[in-house]
């Protein structure tokens, strides 16, 4: 007998950007593994269970989940953002790989969501109006040379950068390193967007030249977005600026 497994993201954290999908299969699932604080933006009914676990306990909640699913239940994993972009859908896909072959006949659902800087950019104009890339900061599992080499290659291909998991208590140096290697590759008045909590009653959205980005300015809730050397601020009397990256580059086709 096996179950369901839905995955799904919360959205930045205002209820309004939890897609109706993501809803749906809330209301379908009986038991709940996530980060506590992801799971508290969920309006659960009493036979609707919850597990919370830490947020670096990824692996586990997966393998859990997947237990709880292949007893016949129907369970959903939790992730804040969407669940595909460093966050549960990847582990969930990991713990099957590496699993009991009959985790490999549950009903496995992934829903998107919107992610941290879709959210962040619409906020601020259309700074990921021509290509760009994510990459997340944090150097738990992946080498911190590895990041600064994608970093530096991204800034050369003139992509627009979102920095994902960009400072913490643990890892309080790195978004300065970024900031300092991105100079060498950038223009100094290359605009730096600080995304903190998107949508939520303590948001915060500022934006800073490259040269003089602090990076005190952001913390784990916040999003980074580093324009290239076409995005471009409007400034607007009265109103807050925009930041866009125009549609077109002027350049030779080959």
């Amino acid at each position: 007998m096996t179950g369901r497994l839905f995955v799904i993201g919360t959205g930045p954290g205002n209820p309004d950007q939890m897609t109706p999908e993501a809803a749906a299969a809330v209301s379908k699932a009986t038991e709940f593994f996530g980060y506590g604080p992801y799971l508290d933006r969920l309006n659960l009914r009493s036979d609707q269970r919850r597990q919370a676990s830490d947020n670096r306990e990824e692996l586990d909640r997966a393998s859990a989940a997947l237990r709880a699913a292949a007893t016949g239940a129907t369970v959903c994993v939790v992730s804040g953002g969407d669940p595909g972009v460093f966050a549960m859908a990847a582990a969930v896909c990991e713990a099957i790989d590496n699993g009991p072959k009959e985790w490999r006949t549950i009903d496995l659902v992934v829903l998107p969501g919107i992610t941290a800087m879709l959210a962040v950019a619409a906020r601020i104009g259309a700074p990921l109006g021509h290509d760009f890339c994510a990459i997340s900061l944090s150097d738990n599992l992946k080498p911190w040379n590895i990041i600064e080499n994608r970093l530096s290659m991204a800034a050369k291909a003139g992509f627009v950068i979102a920095l994902y998991n960009p400072i913490s208590k643990a890892r309080p140096w790195q978004l300065g390193k970024a900031f300092d290697l991105l100079r060498s590759d950038l223009p100094a008045t290359t605009p730096v967007i600080f995304g903190r909590a998107a949508g939520r009653p303590d948001e915060r959205i500022t934006v800073q030249p490259l040269a003089e980005a602090d990076a005190t300015t952001a913390d784990m809730a916040t999003c980074v977005i580093i324009g290239s050397p076409e995005t471009k601020v409007i400034t607007r009397d009265g109103k807050p600026d925009l930041v866009y990256t125009p549609r077109f580059i002027a350049g030779e086709n080959r």
